[in-house]
């Protein structure tokens, strides 16, 4: 096994990048304004004349950060607040010297401040909370029937939900985990009463809310500063210094005017990032546009790998595991209950976890399909052998043929359809899961349906949507011609 994701590693490698010049990459979080800073940061990089990337939308801080540390990603936008009780909580930081020389011990740099504190508040929709007389958090306390619904990152953070309850007293029995721009629209149809807020978005004016006063400065300061790698100031400054000019320049209205422009009037966030370049540092850099026909071919492409590669692997690792789960009963009861966990592991989590072992990218998103792919074809290459007659298989063993013989000219021929079928499901799942594969930067027909979502969307929504449905017909149709290939046709249904 161990030695089967080694080679199933080295083939990602050989799929990712291979340019000998080295690339920055800037990553940016799930939301419109941490993409907005993404594409300032690499534009900036990329007008110094050092060549950059962005990947956009790699998930939350502690998957952004471990990408950092690993160097997965050369830098990326946080918030002070956020570095403090999130990224380094347990650690004693008083000053924003602690905060630098914290970060230098993991090998990370931070910027000047950008210019603008993006806190949380909690905010309710104006109506709602004049017609109960809510104006601070301290007024929630005597209203534990209204239903809150944070980001799912605020829900377990410390400086969060967590800590927010516990320093004012809050009682409230219907709290909810989900997605920040889905809350907006949760609150907006009257399914919430409550959200948490980041004070720089532009859905607060839009959707008439109010932010209630934080009475009791729970809250800390959250400052938008732009982290990097430490040793880019010796092997690429002329990056450190492009990073720096952003220093001050961006001020809390100006934040909110960018983040309108991507959320409500729909503009690239790449575009509103080259506005913004053009008139407060007379910097023009290019804005390349793909057509839709563009980018699903790409996405296409990359969802394609992230299938194939990882279902040729376990094809070869899972019809071997049957066989030998079928020669012993008791292996076979430890393998099969094996991959049976695995399987039962969600599969964001199972993602997540392959972070510290292989970073972010298609590599984590190929080895979590492999181990997802195993149980379908384990199980039905077992079920397929058992099912095959005892009387066959004496007759086979009296007339004096080889175990090995058996196995390959009659035993896995008359499992072959069982087999098949749990090829195909694994293909259909793969499909299906490798979506989740763009909130780790593994691209595909997730990033489309991911950034739908946090646009509001339905267009680009269905781009990534649609394509990955049309692509598991098609792998249906493509295993029912194959089946008249491999099964032997006296056993063709």
């Amino acid at each position: 096994m161990r030695t089967i994701v080694v080679i199933l590693m080295s083939c990602m490698v050989a799929t990712g990048q291979t340019d000998p010049d080295r690339v920055l990459t800037v990553g940016s979080k799930k939301f419109t304004e941490n993409v907005i800073l993404g594409e300032l940061v690499r534009s900036l990089i990329q007008s110094s004349g050092i060549p950059s990337e962005h990947r956009a939308e790699l998930g939350g801080t502690r998957i952004l950060w471990e990408a950092l540390k690993r160097g997965d990603i050369d830098a990326y936008a946080d918030y002070t607040g956020t570095i403090r009780h999130e990224i380094l909580a347990g650690e004693s930081i008083e000053s924003d010297d602690d905060l630098a020389e914290a970060l230098a011990r993991h090998g990370v740099s931070m910027s000047r401040p950008l210019g603008f504190n993006n806190t949380y508040a909690l905010g309710m929709r104006r109506d709602r909370a004049g017609k109960l007389g809510i104006r601070s958090i301290s007024n929630l306390i005597g209203h534990p029937e209204l239903i809150l619904g944070f980001s799912n990152e605020f829900m377990d953070r410390e400086d969060g939900w967590p800590g927010l309850r516990r320093a004012y007293g809050l009682k409230n029995v219907d709290v909810r985990g989900l997605d920040h721009d889905l809350a907006y629209r949760g609150v907006r149809d009257g399914a919430l009463d409550v959200l948490d807020l980041y004070t720089t978005d532009a859905e607060i004016e839009y959707y008439d809310l109010v932010a209630l006063q934080d009475d009791r400065d729970y809250f800390p300061s959250y400052e938008a500063v732009i982290l990097y790698r430490s040793e880019l100031e010796d092997s690429a400054p002329w990056a450190v210094e492009a990073i720096e000019r952003l220093g001050g320049l961006i001020s809390e209205r100006r934040m909110v005017a960018m983040n309108a422009a991507a959320r409500l009037d729909g503009i690239p966030e790449a575009v509103v990032a080259k506005n913004f370049l053009a008139e407060v540092l007379q910097i023009e850099v290019s804005v390349e546009q793909e057509s839709r026909f563009d980018r699903i071919a790409a996405r296409t492409g990359e969802h394609l790998m992230l299938v194939l590669i990882s279902l040729f692997f376990a094809i070869l690792v899972a019809v071997p595991l049957g066989v030998a789960a079928f020669r012993g009963p008791r292996s076979g009861s430890l393998i099969l209950g094996f991959v049976g966990v695995i399987y039962t592991i969600p599969s964001l989590a199972l993602l997540v976890f392959m972070i510290p072992l292989f970073g972010i990218g298609a590599g984590p998103a190929m080895v979590a399909l492999f181990l997802y792919s195993l149980l379908p074809i384990v199980r039905n290459t077992h079920a397929g052998l058992v099912e095959i007659p005892v009387s066959v298989r004496e007759s086979a063993i009296a007339l004096g043929l080889s175990e090995s013989f058996r196995l390959r000219r009659i035993d896995l021929p008359m499992a072959s359809g069982t087999i098949l079928a749990g090829i195909k499901t694994a293909a259909v799942i793969n499909i299906g899961t490798a979506t989740l594969g763009a909130l780790i930067g593994a691209g595909g027909y997730g990033q489309p349906i991911l950034t739908g979502i946090r646009l509001d969307d339905v267009g680009l929504i269905l781009e990534g949507a649609v394509p990955a449905a049309v692509l598991a017909v098609l792998a249906q149709l493509l295993f029912g011609m194959a089946g008249r290939i491999v099964i032997p046709r006296g056993l063709r249904i």
